[in-house]
């Protein structure tokens, strides 16, 4: 089986394929003071809860764009799994071409969405990815990596308003009864899912209008879902889009 880990600034997200298929996942929050062992212990854990063994992974494939976590995450697969994972980074084939002015400024999560992408769906395509940011990102339909736009994301502009302003509260990003809010609780659940779902729908408009209206809209990360649900912007909701594109990169590299 392989095991695939892509290490985000927010979450760090795991599963297991069986050949193409992807059984257990999981979602950690990204913890910059745990040591090698602990993380180690921690996907051990993982593993055997999906009801495997951590003889069974075959290899690990790893994207991440927090650099000190990758060599602890690497130490922790080396020393528990007994594999040193395949880290996407720039000597890495992933069969997509990058037309970015600096191809090494790319993060490795959106490099293997774009290969995802690429085999999966095809393109011209846009990839809105909800994570720390919120990302768009163009691929054509030749499947190359063309660019994209980078807002913060849904969960820094909340943490930002309950710190910045001293009566705001702490907010769960919940679908509020109306637009229009009654109370400040509902009113900042207003400004912060709905005003994401306009910017999501004027930036795939504007994107749409450079790729084509062919493009395909496809949604990813841990609040993809909550968006869907608000638009009919979003095409296909693909939650593991990143799992499956580090999948197709190892297979690649095999």
């Amino acid at each position: 089986m392989l095991l695939t880990i892509d290490v985000g600034n927010t979450n760090i997200t795991l599963g297991l394929y069986d050949g193409e298929t992807l059984g257990p996942r999981w979602r950690l929050a990204t913890n910059h003071e745990r040591m090698p062992d602990e993380y180690g212990f921690q996907i051990v854990g993982l593993i055997e809860h999906g009801c495997c063994s951590p003889d069974q992974i075959t290899g690990v494939c790893m994207a991440s764009v927090v650099p000190p976590l990758t060599t602890k995450i690497a130490q922790a697969c080396r020393d528990y799994i007994g594999h040193d994972p395949l880290v996407i980074d720039a000597g890495v084939r992933t069969g997509v071409r990058i037309l970015y002015e600096n191809p090494r400024s790319v993060g490795a999560d959106r490099i293997v969405d774009a290969a995802a992408v690429q085999k999966l769906y095809g393109g011209p395509a846009c990839v809105v990815d909800f994570g720390t940011g919120t990302t768009f990102d163009a691929i054509s339909v030749e499947g190359d990596y063309l660019g994209g736009a980078i807002a913060p994301g849904i969960s820094i502009a909340a943490e930002a308003l309950f710190s910045r302003a001293a009566k705001l509260p702490r907010v769960d990003l919940d679908r509020p009864p109306s637009v229009i809010g009654r109370n400040t609780t509902h009113a900042m659940q207003s400004g912060l899912l709905f005003g994401y779902v306009g910017l999501v729908e004027g930036m795939v408009a504007r994107f749409r209008k450079e790729l084509g209206s062919q493009m395909k809209t496809i949604a990813t990360g841990g609040l993809a879902e909550i968006i869907a649900r608000e638009t009919d912007v979003i095409e296909i909701l693909a939650p593991w889009l990143t799992l499956d594109g580090l999948r197709i990169v190892w297979e690649l590299n095999q």
